[in-house]
């Protein structure tokens, strides 16, 4: 299960990745590696964290090569693009795409953290999650040469930080898997309705 997991999250942060380096303007190789950086970036810097290495996605490159493919794929159909009477629908999975990963790499990191981590304690699970989570996307935003999304968007780094928590105070008192989904679909909900409703924090303008 917890592969179906990350196999789902894996293509979802992939397929953000990509829009993103589409939206740049980038050519075949452009797109394809920052489909996998969002993909396993996050992994990555989790695994250094938890003085895991080499870190998993070189020792089990399944996600890094379906990453890969997912950018391929994607790229594809935006040479080849399927008129839609409703443009904005992009930017909807993108939106979708990206809180699904958030949500499933965010669990992913606190399993990981209470696996690996000798001693681990709340603080430590919910930080590796919160940069399992973001990390990507961090690095996608940096390789892309924009401002990482975490600082400038809507309800973002919070809502994992929110569902990481959760998690991380369940893991000795329920089912692990059902902690994990639970934070998952606490980070998804409060995405997709941060994104609708423009929920943002204060910032000085």
């Amino acid at each position: 299960m917890f592969f179906v997991l990350e196999m789902i999250g894996t293509i979802a942060f992939a397929i953000s990745g990509a829009f993103v380096g589409i939206q740049k303007k980038m050519d075949l190789f452009g797109v394809t590696i920052l489909a996998m950086t969002t993909a396993v970036g996050g992994g990555i810097v989790r695994d250094i964290i938890l003085d895991v290495t080499p870190p998993a996605a070189f020792r089990n490159p399944v996600f890094a090569f379906s990453a890969i493919a997912t950018g391929i794929i994607v790229f594809w159909f935006a040479k080849h693009p399927v008129k839609v009477h409703k443009p904005e629908i992009y930017e909807s999975i993108l939106r979708i795409t990206d809180a699904i990963g958030l949500g499933i790499f965010t669990v992913i990191g606190i399993e990981a953290a209470f696996i690996y981590g000798r001693g681990t304690n709340v603080f430590l699970a919910v930080f590796v999650g919160v940069a399992t989570g973001v990390g990507g996307g961090l690095l996608r935003d940096i390789m892309a040469g924009s401002t990482p999304y975490i600082f400038t968007k809507h309800f973002y780094a919070c809502a994992s930080i929110i569902g990481a928590v959760f998690c991380a105070l369940s893991w000795r008192h329920m089912d692990h898997v059902l902690a994990m989904l639970l934070g998952a679909g606490i980070i998804v909900v409060l995405r997709i309705l941060a994104a609708r409703y423009r929920w943002s924090l204060p910032r000085i303008e």
